[in-house]
């Protein structure tokens, strides 16, 4: 266990959680160069599709989620540039709820829009399946209000509203060709004025199918007259920011190509959302597509000519930008600390840490967080009667991945039931493909394994690359994660970091010993890759089961 004065003030620090989040700064990527510059990406994690709106001097952004709970993560910054975890609009559960939990790879919350409007945060998405939700709150940390399905619909995706100047509310929206059998569309409804049901049907008004195939993730806004959409189009990982603009709100609007990745290594540079300044500078937020690591942020400097945007850099004077590796912070009136999104964790509070997600809707009795004894007690779940591999297991607790290189390390206690074998627990690395140290209860005692399965999503079985027995369940896991040289897909032009991560483990904390084989690392369904651990048991009928106490989880450079 950790020292005595950590566990002494534990509880002091769990009763001012967003305190510590605020000063929480990453040893494995930090944004801002403290000299007044910043590099890209801002935030080395997969937060994909993201959006964000200014309240003041306070900015707040938000990023798909998917099947990952708690969801809809809410980030706060000061400068566009510094960013904490703050909380999340979707705490437990999504509906449909599935008894018992399964997790919905690459469904539920896709593309969110968060604006505020007359003392109310709202946040819209698109669920492809069901059609686009809304949730709202006074305060950005919470509590939000239980979704509404503003407006039903299969593949109706990435929503956004506008509270337009006469009172009148719309919303944009995208469709997913997946479950609208179309795509690269674009279309508009009009809301009810409390922003909770649609009034009209939407009208089309725009169809990339000519020269902006696969456009989607519209943003809505209006300056000097013009209702302008910004839109990605060309696909995740080779496309291009479009804006259009109208002085209708149905069209028909002008396009132009406002951003692209040129001469940059910065593939498929769009989906994002315009930002200013209280001293009136404008900026873009947007993501970039690198395979395993999934989604990174990057921040643009942007600004208007003739009342269009140009994003990036426009060396060339087309008014089409490039993205900047590095750029002068945003000037916002003020320096601010240097802060992080959160990654390690000592588990010194009472609730999950906002870095860490479930793979489906959140059951009470996977997990007690212990923090006055410095631990996160997991307990061991059944898994399904049809279990085949991890995939498709709801409790595990993961995180994205921080950085191109770092170091993952666990401590855990592994205390299975004696009354029946095959409880599991471990540090994994997970994805298409995933692979970990795995600690199992067996007829002959605690297994340490180092294994690996490729094609989960297809119900592969696991393989072990190696194996040691162990005299108890008290152990040191790591992960050594390290970016190799990027594979280009010429046939789409875009880019796919390689990811590797070696294993080792330690019985004193102090000198490791490497176990099994290199993996690689790949990501999920519409996510990266994602580090953390889990508690398993196999689906037998029994009252009670065993379970592992974390110590810690700590990222760092080595």
């Amino acid at each position: 266990m950790k020292k005595l004065t950590v566990i002494l003030i534990s509880c002091l620090l769990a009763t001012l959680p967003t305190l510590a989040q605020k000063n929480y700064v990453s040893q494995v990527w930090v944004a801002d160069k403290g000299d007044g510059t910043y590099r890209n990406p801002i935030i080395h994690a997969d937060y994909s599709d993201p959006d964000a709106c200014r309240v003041g001097d306070d900015f707040y952004m938000t990023s798909s989620s998917f099947n990952c709970l708690p969801g809809l993560q809410i980030l706060h910054s000061k400068d566009l540039v510094n960013w904490s975890i703050i909380g999340a609009a979707i705490p437990y559960a999504l509906t449909p709820i599935d008894t018992p939990e399964k997790p919905q790879h690459g469904n539920r919350v896709w593309a969110p829009s968060i604006r505020h409007h007359d003392g109310e945060f709202y946040i819209f998405w698109g669920d492809p399946d069901q059609g686009a939700f809304m949730t709202k709150a006074k305060n950005p940390e919470g509590p939000w209000t239980d979704p509404i399905l503003v407006k039903p619909g299969k593949g109706i995706i990435d929503a956004t509203p506008l509270w337009d100047d006469n009172g009148r509310v719309y919303l944009v929206h995208g469709y997913a060709g997946s479950r609208a059998q179309l795509k690269s569309i674009l279309g508009i409804c009009e809301l009810n004025a409390d922003a909770t049901k649609t009034i009209t049907q939407s009208r089309i008004v725009f169809d990339g199918h000519d020269n902006h195939e696969t456009v989607e993730g519209p943003k809505l806004y209006k300056r000097n007259g013009y209702y302008y959409i910004f839109a990605p189009a060309g696909g995740v990982a080779t496309g291009w920011q479009l804006v259009l603009r109208s002085k209708n709100i149905y069209g028909p609007y002008e396009e132009k190509v406002v951003m692209h990745q040129g001469k940059t290594p910065i593939n498929g540079p769009h989906q994002g959302t315009w930002l200013d300044t209280t001293t009136g500078e404008d900026w873009f937020l947007h993501f970039q597509d690198v395979g395993a690591y999934g989604r990174l942020i990057h921040l643009q400097p942007m600004k208007w000519i003739n009342d269009w945007p140009v994003i990036g850099i426009d060396k060339d004077g087309d008014g089409c930008g490039e993205p900047v590796l590095s750029y002068k912070k945003p000037n916002v009136g003020k320096t601010y600390p240097i802060c992080t999104p959160q990654e390690s964790d000592e588990f010194d509070g009472f609730t999950l840490s906002p870095q860490w997600q479930w793979h489906a809707n959140i059951n009470e009795k996977w997990a007690y967080f212990a923090g006055d004894k410095g631990y996160a007690r997991l307990y061991s779940y059944p898994v399904s009667s049809e279990y085949k591999n991890l995939w498709n297991v709801a409790n595990l607790m993961l995180q994205k991945m921080p950085a191109d290189n770092f170091t993952t390390t666990m401590k855990l206690n592994f205390k299975p039931t004696n009354r029946y074998k095959g409880e599991r627990t471990g540090l994994i690395v997970m994805g298409f493909n995933y692979a970990g140290l795995i600690l199992e209860n067996t007829d002959n005692g605690i297994i340490l394994s180092q294994i690996e399965c490729k094609n989960a999503n297809k119900g592969t079985a696991e393989q072990a690359n190696g194996t040691v027995a162990l005299k108890n369940g008290e152990i040191y896991l790591k992960a050594v994660f390290k970016a190799g040289e990027k594979k280009v897909k010429e046939s789409e032009g875009g880019s796919n970091a390689i990811v590797t991560c070696t294993f080792s483990y330690s019985l004193d904390g102090k000198k490791y010993q490497s176990l099994g084989n290199a993996f690689q690392a790949k990501e999920g369904m519409w996510i990266g890759a994602k580090v953390g651990t889990f508690c398993t048991r196999p689906a037998i009928v029994t009252n009670d089961g065993g379970w592992v106490e974390v110590d810690w989880f700590r990222v760092t450079k080595k």
